[in-house]
């Protein structure tokens, strides 16, 4: 019901409010890569770049238009992180959905990509999210120390 202009004031107003911009996105839906880097290239033509990018695997949900939806490739996905981080080296680049489906190696390049955030708990919206103890174990493996 918003236009893309819209969801941009949205942020600076946000911003001029000042309060932390919180800003990502759901990759695999269908789009293109060149939509995807269009979509990192805003974020960080955002003045500060936003705090905190999320960056969200489609999660395929029954009974929902996307949920025939083609996986996006791993690889895609990491590449994406790269970008963002490439783009926004100071914004907390975060793997948000979709981590339940994502294999520990898929996370580790994740992480090696430059993700450098997570959101941590088993429940993330409406879609679930590994466990706490689940991502204690990962990091523990990854020589990651939650901050």
């Amino acid at each position: 019901t918003r236009t893309y202009e819209d969801r941009l004031d949205t942020i600076r107003h946000v911003r001029d409010a000042g309060m932390h911009v919180c800003c990502g996105g759901i990759v695999g839906m269908g789009e293109a890569r060149a939509d995807r880097v269009s979509l990192m290239q805003q974020l960080a033509c955002q003045e500060p770049h936003p705090e905190s990018v999320p960056v969200n695997m489609l999660v395929r949900v029954e009974g929902t238009p996307l949920a025939g939806q083609q996986d996006l490739d791993p690889f895609e996905f990491v590449r994406t992180l790269a970008v963002a981080r490439i783009l926004m080296p100071q914004s907390h680049v975060r793997l948000s959905a979709g981590r339940e489906q994502m294999s520990d190696e898929l996370q580790a390049l994740c992480f090696l990509a430059g993700a450098n955030s997570i959101f941590y708990g088993e429940k993330l919206l409406t879609t679930p999210n590994p466990e706490a103890d689940q991502d204690r174990k990962l990091f523990e493996r990854l020589g990651l120390r939650p901050g």
